[in-house]
């Protein structure tokens, strides 16, 4: 079973206690944990929820306010189910019973009214003027940023930095969207030193996976997790041994089947999905944490790698000032 960054496990557990983190890294942890927002929990479980358990995620997810001063009763009826599949569905995210989930909806409820005074939401529709799309595609973008940070499990982030750190060689895939995030990792990873390639191609991911061993990673890049091409090159690469690790939105999707850590985002996007604007943002954000890890971990050399790489392509800008002007060039004398 892999190692997944939302609702802990008993293999969560044992893989965490191999590492032995720090008290203060296991308090971090257990910080974010109640900080994480339920709705965050709910939306990556969903498309694996029975469907009656979805029309209660439905329920949840579009009045979370309402639903923390709504009995159990109103809520199975606003869902057209029984009690007994809102408690099932209590269960299935995490929660424990509909006491634990109203109090924790209306603890979510009060820190997002805290954050601002109205929510801006991602539906953007047609008589939106361009003032209010930039401010939905914004809210949408930061929130993504701030909800992944808050969930992103610390133990397991410092497994799979330790992984890549330690990697003879690392391949990351991803098509699409996903691709562009695939590499940026690999463009970071090379920039201080470490042997790293992307891929996006489906015959190039594969011939890639099928010559790793064992001391290499293989990172997977999808936002559903159900990304066939995505999927298989990361089934390929564990099949040779190396270690696989996802980066998904959604903690049960088929990629975490072949991943041996997983690393969730928690994006909600706008109307037009097809864009991946907030999925990729929150990608991004676990990239960088994970290059930043990769890169204290080897300080001097990171540090040094970076300036080297800095310069060499220091002749390729125009010496402009910050005010735009033109520097003086140097004339030797």
């Amino acid at each position: 079973m892999p190692t997944v960054s939302n609702f802990p496990t008993v293999s969560d557990a044992e893989s965490v206690t191999m590492t032995a983190p720090s008290d203060a890294m296991m308090l971090t942890s257990a910080e974010r944990d109640a900080d994480a927002s339920p709705l965050v929990r709910i939306r990556s479980l969903l498309p694996g929820l029975a469907r009656a358990e979805q029309r209660v995620a439905k329920v949840v997810l579009d009045a979370p306010g309402s639903v923390a001063r709504r009995s159990i009763t109103e809520v199975a009826l606003a869902a057209n189910t029984s009690e007994t599949t809102v408690t099932r569905f209590c269960k299935a995210v995490g929660v424990g019973g509909y006491p634990q989930l109203r109090i924790a909806l209306a603890a979510d409820t009060a820190r997002s009214e805290m954050r601002s005074s109205h929510n801006l939401g991602g539906e953007i529709g047609p008589d939106d003027d361009l003032a209010a799309i930039i401010g939905k595609v914004s809210y949408a973008d930061a929130r993504a940023v701030e909800e992944t940070a808050e969930q992103l499990d610390v133990p397991t982030l410092q497994q799979v930095i330790e992984a890549v750190a330690t990697a003879g060689r690392v391949d990351v895939y991803g098509v699409g969207a996903s691709a562009f995030v695939a590499a940026d990792l690999q463009q970071k990873l090379h920039r201080i030193g470490r042997i790293s390639f992307a891929w996006s191609d489906t015959h190039i991911m594969l011939t890639s996976a099928a010559v790793l061993s064992p001391g290499d990673v293989a990172v997977g890049v999808s936002h559903t997790g159900a990304t066939t091409d995505t999927v298989e090159a990361l089934r390929v690469a564990r099949e040779h041994g190396a270690v696989t690790i996802a980066v998904t939105n959604f903690p049960r999707s088929p990629i975490t089947e072949v991943a041996d850590f997983v690393l969730t985002t928690a994006a909600r996007e706008t109307t037009f999905r097809s864009g991946a604007t907030a999925s990729r943002i929150a990608q991004l954000t676990v990239i960088d944490c994970l290059f930043i890890g990769v890169a204290q971990r080897h300080m001097d050399a990171s540090v040094n790698a970076l300036d080297a790489t800095r310069d060499a392509v220091g002749s390729h800008r125009l010496g402009v000032r910050p005010d735009g002007r033109r520097r003086p060039r140097e004339t030797g004398k």
